[in-house]
């Protein structure tokens, strides 16, 4: 039986032209105002050999922080220590109005990328992605709109966050330039997209798929009381991890992964311990026996 191996090696980012890590950290809740610890935070992740650090203009909200905190605490990082900006690929998003809720009119587009410009203290945005789809926003008024913000050199490629492969499609017939990438939820107990046509469109397409919540919103990290599926998916998740001498998180990240979209799980963690500790992820391997049963674990149902 072939093994399903994993390479730590960067991957183009879709067509952007640009390489990353096939690990992501992201910053929804990068907080408070000690930028040195921030700083550490953002080391750690170099350090784990990741490259792509993904943020978002209303990152900083669900913190109990005003809207756009989290880039200025990474704009401060970047004041601090210039260098660090040139050695990542930067990816925010945008389009969230809270209140609103969603808003990808053109001129709000401009306006959020601007501000976000401003907090980061960066001339550029590598990738800049619509955070959610914005049901009353023509496509074609969309895809101008991004373009333009790329003619004017304040982002490098566009992709999208939480659309659905319609979406994506409708909004690509209208761009001159190739999506670069799609961000859906993805996680052993969030496995929607192997079946609704999401990671299929992104292979068809070339897009770099972003996974956010490869553990269920801490789920699967935890250890604290928790419902029969969550129990049995990370007794799964455990037994590869004791096989491979590796925590738990590591098998979840290595098992999206794996998938053959190559999706690029995004840690969430905080902790520079934590962040190191996801490499392990490259130590591990699947049988595909093994990869279904996490699946099945994760669905609470046998596969036909």
């Amino acid at each position: 039986m072939s093994e399903i191996v994993l390479s730590p090696e960067p991957r183009l980012l879709g067509k952007s032209g640009m390489l990353v890590s096939p690990l992501a950290w992201g910053m929804w809740r990068f907080a408070g105002d000690d930028t040195a610890a921030a700083r550490e935070r953002v080391e750690a992740a170099f350090a784990a050999g990741i490259t792509l650090f993904d943020t978002a203009d209303v990152y900083g909200l669900d913190n109990g922080e005003p809207f756009g905190a989290a880039e200025a605490l990474l704009g401060r990082v970047f004041a601090d220590a210039p260098d660090l900006r040139d050695r990542m690929v930067l990816a925010s998003k945008g389009g969230i109005r809270p209140g609103v809720p969603y808003d990808s009119s053109p001129a709000y587009l401009a306006e959020a990328v601007d501000a976000s410009l401003k907090r980061l203290r960066t001339e550029r945005i590598d990738l800049w992605q619509i955070h959610r789809p914005d049901l009353l926003a023509h496509p074609a008024e969309t895809a101008a709109a991004l373009e333009e913000l790329v003619l004017e050199g304040k982002i490098v490629a566009v992709g999208v966050s939480n659309y659905t492969p319609a979406q994506t499609a409708a909004l690509q017939s209208y761009l001159n330039i190739p999506l670069a990438s799609t961000q859906p939820e993805f996680s052993p107990l969030a496995t929607e997209v192997l079946v609704d046509g999401t990671l299929d469109a992104a292979m068809a397409a070339g897009l770099a798929v972003l996974a956010w919540s490869p553990l269920a919103q801490g789920r699967l990290g935890g250890n604290d009381a928790a419902d029969d599926r969550v129990t049995a998916t990370r007794a799964a998740l455990d037994v590869h991890a004791a096989k491979y001498g590796v925590d738990r998180a590591a098998v979840a990240y290595a098992w999206i992964i794996a998938h053959p979209a190559r999706p690029i799980p995004i840690l969430g963690t905080q902790s520079p311990a934590r962040i190191a500790a996801a490499a392990d992820a490259f130590k591990v391997r699947f049988e595909r026996a093994e990869w279904y049963a996490i699946l099945e674990a994760g669905m609470g149902t046998k596969l036909p």
